[in-house]
C-alpha cells in the first residue's frame, strides 16, 4: 500500500482558492492528510513513508477529460477510423489510454467508440490491471439514423459490418439498440442529435424524432445508464434539456431560449464544447485537404464564431464547461488535450483558475465521483499531479510532458518523480526515506 508524503509543494486543492505551501500524505489509495506549512519547514516524520520533497513544485488533482475517443486513431476520416482491423484497434486503444495517463489525465469520459465493445473492453482491462490507463467511463458507438452523422456506409455494402455508428430508425429500433449496448456493459449511450459539416450534413441540422430521443433516454435510464449527445444545433440543445440528457457535446448554436433552459437546469448538465476540433479544422488541417477556403465553405469558420459566443454566454450563466476537444483526428492528435484549457482562457474568457477547475473539481461529478475525486483533500482518492511551473501563471505548461514531473492515480505512481538525492533546486524533486 502507498505511504507517501509530499512536502514543500504549492497545493492547488481544487477549491478555487490560491495555492498554498504545504504537505500531503497519501496512505493506500487516499489522501489522509493535507497541512499548510512554511516553505522549507521540516515535516514531522511518518513511519515508513517515502518523502517527496517537491522543492516548491505545483501539486494539483489529476485532470478529467470529458470527451474522449480512445478508438479515434489520429486519422483524417471516419472511415479510416472505423475500418482499422479490430485486432490492431484494441492495441491502439490500449496505447492511447496510457498516453492520456502520461499527460496527467487520470480520469476520462468516453464519448463514443468506433466499434461496439472497444470502450467496454478497454475500461475492463484498465480496471483489472491488464493495461495501464486512466479511470474510464465506457461509451457506446454513436447512435444515428439512416443518412445521419455516423452512417457512412455505402449502399452496396452490409451495413452491420461497415457502420461507423449504430443506425436505427424508429422508437423500437432505438429501444433494441440501447438494450444491446446495455448488455455489452457500457456506462453511457451517445446519440447524434445534430449533423457535422465535414460529413456533408451541417451542424445546424437535426435528424432524430422526439419519440426516438425520448425512447433512448427512457430505456437508458431504465438500465441505469447515462446519455450523452452530439448536439451542435439549437434544437438539439433544447432537446437535451427537455429529455434530461446529462452530457452535451458541442452546443455551438444557442439562442436566448436555449441559454435560459440550460441556466435553469445548470446542475443537471455538463457541456464539453470541443473547441479544438473547430479551431484546428478551420485553420490547421490544410495538409489533409481542409484548407482555409474549404473549411470556410463548409461552415466551420461561422460555427467557430458561434461556438465561442455561445460558450462565453454559457460561462456567464454559470453552466459547467469541461475540457474535451474531440481529440483523435489527424489535426487534433491524442495527447494534445490540454490545449483545451488554453483555448478556454484565450477564447471563452475563463481565468486560468477557472480553466484548472474545469479539469479538476468539475471533473469529479462528470465522472459521477463528485464526493471522492477532483480535489486535494483528506479522504479523497489520491489522483495527483506534480508540475514544474505554475499553470495559474501559464496554463500551457500542462501541454508539456516534461513539465509533468509525476502522475499518481489511485495512490500509485504511474510516473514517479526522479530521485536526485537532496539537491534543493527549483526543477529538481528530492526524495528521501523518512525515519523508520
Amino acid at each position: 500500500m502507498a505511504n507517501i508524503l509530499f512536502t514543500n509543494v504549492r497545493i492547488f486543492d481544487g477549491g478555487g482558492d490560491a495555492p498554498f505551501t504545504g504537505d500531503v500524505l497519501v496512505q493506500g489509495n487516499k489522501i489522509s492528510r493535507v497541512v499548510k506549512t512554511s516553505f522549507g519547514q521540516p515535516s514531522p516524520p511518518v513511519l515508513g513513508a517515502t518523502v517527496i520533497d517537491g522543492a516548491g513544485a505545483f501539486l494539483m488533482p489529476g485532470m478529467v477529460e470529458a470527451h474522449t475517443h480512445f478508438s479515434w486513431n489520429d486519422q483524417p476520416s471516419l472511415d479510416a477510423i472505423q475500418r482499422m482491423p479490430p485486432e490492431e484497434h484494441i492495441l491502439w486503444c490500449a496505447e492511447i489510454a496510457k498516453r492520456y495517463l502520461d499527460m496527467g489525465w487520470t480520469s476520462c469520459v468516453g464519448a463514443a467508440a468506433a466499434k461496439p465493445r472497444l470502450d467496454v473492453v478497454i475500461r475492463n482491462a484498465i480496471n483489472d490491471g491488464t493495461i495501464i490507463g486512466p479511470r474510464y467511463l465506457a461509451a457506446s458507438q454513436e447512435i444515428t439514423v439512416p443518412g445521419g452523422l455516423g452512417d457512412s456506409t455505402a449502399p452496396h455494402l452490409p451495413q452491420a459490418e461497415f457502420a461507423f455508428g449504430a443506425v436505427v430508425s424508429g422508437a423500437e429500433e432505438m429501444r433494441r439498440c440501447v438494450r444491446m449496448f446495455a448488455k455489452y456493459g457500457v456506462d453511457s449511450l451517445k446519440i447524434n442529435l445534430s449533423g457535422e459539416s465535414i460529413t456533408g450534413m451541417p451542424g445546424e441540422m437535426s435528424q432524430f424524432t422526439e419519440q426516438e430521443i425520448a425512447t433512448c433516454v427512457q430505456e437508458a435510464k431504465a438500465w441505469g445508464k447515462r446519455v450523452a449527445a452530439h448536439a451542435r444545433s439549437t434544437w438539439s440543445i433544447k432537446q437535451c434539456v427537455k429529455h434530461g440528457i446529462e452530457v452535451i457535446y458541442h452546443a455551438s448554436f444557442t439562442d436566448t431560449e436555449a441559454l435560459d433552459l440550460l441556466e435553469a437546469h445548470k446542475m443537471e448538465h455538463f457541456i464539453a464544447p470541443g473547441l479544438a476540433w473547430l479551431i484546428n479544422t478551420s485553420y490547421h488541417a490544410s495538409q489533409w485537404g481542409l484548407t482555409h477556403e474549404v473549411t470556410k465553405k463548409m461552415g466551420y469558420h461561422r460555427e467557430l464564431e458561434a461556438a465561442i459566443e455561445s460558450m462565453k454566454n454559457v460561462r456567464k450563466r454559470g453552466i459547467r464547461i469541461l475540457p474535451g476537444g474531440d481529440y483523435g483526428f489527424a489535426w487534433t492528435p491524442h495527447g494534445t488535450n490540454a490545449k483545451d484549457l488554453e483555448y478556454f482562457v484565450k477564447y471563452v474568457g475563463m481565468s486560468t483558475m477557472e480553466a484548472l477547475l474545469s479539469a479538476t473539481a468539475w471533473g469529479g461529478p462528470m465522472m459521477r465521483m463528485g464526493k471522492v475525486l477532483g480535489y486535494i483533500r483528506e479522504g479523497y482518492l489520491a489522483d495527483i499531479l506534480l508540475i514544474d511551473g505554475d499553470p495559474l501563471a501559464d496554463i500551457t505548461v500542462l501541454q508539456d510532458k516534461a513539465r509533468i514531473l509525476a502522475v499518481m492515480k489511485d495512490g500509485e505512481f504511474h510516473r514517479a518523480p526522479t530521485m536526485r538525492g537532496n539537491q534543493q533546486t527549483r526543477n529538481t524533486i528530492n526524495t528521501r526515506w523518512a525515519a523508520q
